[in-house]
């Protein structure tokens, strides 16, 4: 685990390994001037000789620059290893969510994504900035401090061997009881991002219904949630200083009762055991750094397992490596497929459709609320993949083509509108990159988006904002099938993809898609009949399960549930 994560240092090894390298002339510079300062206590103050003292003195002071200048190359170093590491940790968390499926992507969950690209690679970051400082600091200054100690004098070292196991005990305490209550914290912060994320995709509906208030309180009870859970991580970690501390002081003390004496009866000069104390408060100090390295990585185990499992995460849907396979038409046959969002024979949202759709063709697809019409036509361009069955486009498998190539031959308006950030002309060149100005204005006028546009004052260099929310919902819709038609695709599928546009709109949209994809599959989800009663034909779906297949006149006849449909949205426009 650690070394997946740790191996994103990348090209930012030459820091990493420069900042200990630094480390340690800082901490030759420091164990050494307790050396030196007891050498002109006891050679030169206590001599009088005030030409020792000024030259030791030097030392001293150059001793301390060098101390200063390794240190600050040190953070220097650190600081740019951490920053890249985490630069590129984020890339490629980012890229590895990019391969996911919507299947990967349902068991995550959006927000705790966020929250392990953002809060749990700063946790690592932290951590790792710390471990190549203090874990080589720490280790080397309580070595070097300990030799030294033990050369001004070995008696009072003994010390030491009460000290160490107390806060070796406390540490490992702490360790134990702080992990899982990290690993709490860190999904409550799931939680609350979750209702941030939602809140904010949704402020339109929070303002339209008033529920302001409402939304606050959820959200000062998730960030209450948050806080109790982080009191209750951090509480251990808070309690481990004054623990060091107290340990620390304690040990000062009695080296100072007992040097003292040792003092008093010549067992020790006084810059020796000056040396001495300020030896052992750099030792202490390295254990408690030690120890709030260890309490960090507690801290951050939490965070590089969440980060660990997003990026051993296996994609549910494999990319072929078959080279050259491409769609010949633009057919599509569905043979025997079943499909289960949980893998699950026994929870079938699909069950056995078989379906021949001819190249060229225009399919209507009409059902109820979860009759899994969209279920059906995500298969094709493999956002899922067919539990049991085959499916097949322009007469391959399509686990047989590379994902790129498939989804270039699909083009699919999804149910949910999505635009970006940025200008009209950019979004819609998601659908091809290259195209022209002119190839951009055909597109849309056939989506019946190009009059609206033109009414804004700044045309296709309009900026849409964060999601579109400069346009409604029918214009987002529009331009969504205006980006689709750009790819120029073999097969195109609308998800009820014209419900926000009026009656005439609908119209005009189909009568485009009539005359100029006429070679094009097109293949249209909707609610309203009106939308697909020009079909060549028209799928039927109820509770998983093709019922009907037929044009409107032979539904009409053979079809109760069509007819009902279709009756009931004839009377609501008589009405």
């Amino acid at each position: 685990m650690y070394k997946t994560v740790l191996s994103n240092v990348g090209e930012y090894k030459k820091q990493a390994i420069l900042s200990p390298v630094s480390i340690i002339g800082e901490v030759a510079m420091e164990v050494l001037i307790p050396a030196v300062m007891a050498l002109i206590i006891d050679n030169g103050i206590k001599k009088g000789d005030i030409g020792y003292v000024a030259k030791m003195g030097a030392l001293m002071a150059l001793m301390a620059v060098f101390s200063l200048c390794f240190g600050a190359l040190a953070a220097r170093f650190s600081a740019v290893a951490a920053m890249g590491f985490a630069k590129n940790l984020r890339s490629r968390l980012f890229r590895k969510v990019q391969s996911f499926s919507f299947a990967n992507v349902d068991k995550f969950s959006t927000a705790s994504l966020t929250t392990r690209l953002t809060t749990d690679v700063t946790n690592i970051q932290n951590a790792f900035m710390m471990f190549i400082r203090m874990a080589f600091r720490s280790p080397i200054m309580l070595i070097c401090a300990t030799v030294m100690a033990i050369r001004q004098n070995a008696k009072l070292s003994v010390v030491f061997l009460f000290a160490i196991p107390l806060l070796g005990c406390s540490v490992l305490l702490i360790i134990k009881k702080a992990h899982p209550r990290f690993e709490k914290m860190l999904k409550q912060y799931d939680v609350m991002n979750g209702k941030i994320q939602e809140n904010l995709i949704g402020i339109r509906v929070v303002k339209a219904f008033a529920r302001e208030e409402y939304e606050k309180k959820q959200f000062e009870e998730n960030t209450s949630t948050v806080r109790k859970a982080q009191f209750a991580a951090e509480k251990l970690v808070i309690l481990g200083m004054p623990i060091m501390q107290l340990v620390m002081y304690f040990s000062i003390a009695a080296i100072l009762y007992f040097g003292g004496h040792m003092a008093v009866d010549g067992d020790i000069e006084t810059g020796a055991l000056s040396s001495f104390i300020m030896y052992v408060g750099q030792i202490l100090l390295s254990l408690m750094m030690l120890s709030m390295l260890f309490i960090m990585f507690v801290v951050s185990r939490a965070s590089i397992q969440r980060v660990y499992e997003v990026l051993t995460e296996e994609p549910s849907i494999k990319d072929s490596a078959a080279e050259g396979v491409s769609a010949e038409d633009g057919s599509v046959v569905f043979d025997k497929v079943s499909f289960s969002y949980y893998d699950d024979m026994n929870n079938l949202a699909l069950e056995n459709i078989s379906l021949d759709i001819a190249s060229g063709e225009t399919i209507g697809i009409i059902g109820g609320t979860g009759s899994s019409k969209s279920s059906l036509v995500q298969l094709i361009p493999r956002l899922y993949d067919a539990t049991a069955g085959t499916v097949k486009v322009g007469g391959h498998d399509v686990k047989e083509y590379s994902l790129e190539t498939l989804r270039d031959q699909v083009a699919m308006v999804l149910q949910k509108n999505v635009l970006f950030s940025g200008t009209i002309r950019d979004n819609l060149r998601w659908g091809d990159e290259n195209a022209t100005d002119e190839e951009i204005m055909e597109a849309c006028k056939a989506a019946c988006a190009h009059d609206f546009i033109m009414s804004f004052p700044d045309g296709y260099d309009t900026d849409l904002g964060q999601g579109g929310v400069n346009v409604s919902g029918g214009q987002k819709q529009r331009l969504c099938i205006a980006r689709a038609l750009l790819k120029k695709p073999k097969i195109i599928i609308l998800d009820d993809s014209t419900s926000a546009v009026d009656t005439a709109t609908d119209s005009s949209i189909r009568k485009a898609f009539r005359e100029k994809l006429a070679d094009t599959t097109t293949i249209i989800i909707a609610q309203r009949i009106s939308s697909v009663m020009d079909a060549d034909r028209i799928i039927v779906m109820d509770g998983g399960k093709i019922t009907d297949i037929g044009t409107h006149d032979e539904l009409m006849q053979k079809s109760e549930i069509y007819r009902e449909v279709y009756d009931s949205q004839q009377k609501g426009a008589d009405e």
